[in-house]
């Protein structure tokens, strides 16, 4: 079969997990341009975690994975608002020591939960092909209206977070703006956790947009072809899944990682060879 034929086969046998791939790798692209611009990537893989926890926690209690992600993701953006202006410690340090609790803490409540392996492997680490109505649902009532308001209120929380001195003299409330980016960031995670699992989640907000970053610098270019590659990468990595029988999120972070090497590699020799050109023009010192 062709690769159209194989796409469209998957596109009618799992609709749902087409569906939660696009709309996840959409969303957590154009959030992760943000991320990884401010260099907070400790903060997506802490509310990966913490949101995976949470879900861990719903399913062991019985009610609804989307509550525990969210009241889990909300805890987290809240210590980190109250510790980034007490704590005496480096951020890094609590974002750390979040991962592991929440790591940890996930394992043990599902050990002890009575599910068999392949529940809990598809609790912690995802499984998009076996998103349902519900998983669909969570993704679009929360990923959508958060990337709406994040490409609503762009320009307030770009000075907020990279130019606050502009901001003050505009009378933007940098605290605020910022504080609200990690409330839509947490409330996106939560959202994501139960079929794309904290790695594939990390993954689209970190791996993707930094490809994006590779090709252009400026702020709604990026933003653009971030979405774009992570449409881009989970078509191909849902196909290649399909069409190789492989487990389908690891596949999926597989593609999206050969695309950020082969972008670094092919960036590394286009400047290699501008400088061997501009050196050989007699522009440049020999």
């Amino acid at each position: 079969m062709s690769l159209l034929q194989d796409a469209l086969e998957f596109v009618r046998l799992f609709p749902e997990a087409t569906v939660c791939g696009l709309v996840m790798a959409v969303v957590c692209a154009a959030f992760g341009v943000l991320v990884v611009l401010r260099r907070i990537v400790f903060v997506s893989i802490a509310l990966s975690e913490a949101a995976t926890l949470g879900l861990a926690w719903a399913l062991v209690r019985h009610f609804p994975p989307l509550a525990g992600s969210a009241l889990v993701s909300a805890a987290v953006v809240v210590l980190l608002a109250l510790s980034s202006r007490r704590s005496r410690l480096p951020q890094d340090v609590l974002l750390g020591a979040i991962f592991l609790l929440a790591s940890s803490a996930s394992v043990l409540l599902v050990s002890q939960s009575g599910f068999g392996l392949e529940e809990v492997k598809a609790m912690l680490y995802g499984d998009l092909v076996v998103c349902g109505r519900q998983d669909r649902q969570a993704l679009v009532l929360t990923g959508l209206p958060a990337l709406a308001a994040l490409l609503l209120f762009l320009r307030p929380t770009f000075l907020a977070f990279f130019d606050r001195e502009a901001a003050q003299v505009m009378g933007i409330r940098c605290w605020f703006w910022e504080w609200l980016f990690f409330v839509l960031l947490g409330t996106v995670v939560s959202g994501a956790a139960k079929s794309g699992g904290a790695l594939l989640v990390f993954c689209d907000l970190v791996v993707v947009p930094a490809a994006a970053l590779l090709l252009t610098r400026r702020l709604w270019p990026a933003l653009l072809t971030a979405m774009a590659l992570g449409v881009a990468t989970t078509g191909a990595g849902l196909v290649v899944a399909y069409r190789a029988d492989l487990p389908c999120n690891p596949t999926l972070i597989g593609v999206a990682c050969l695309t950020l090497a082969a972008l670094v590699v092919a960036r590394g020799l286009w400047g290699g060879m501008r400088a061997l050109l501009y050196r050989t023009s007699g522009k440049g010192p020999v």
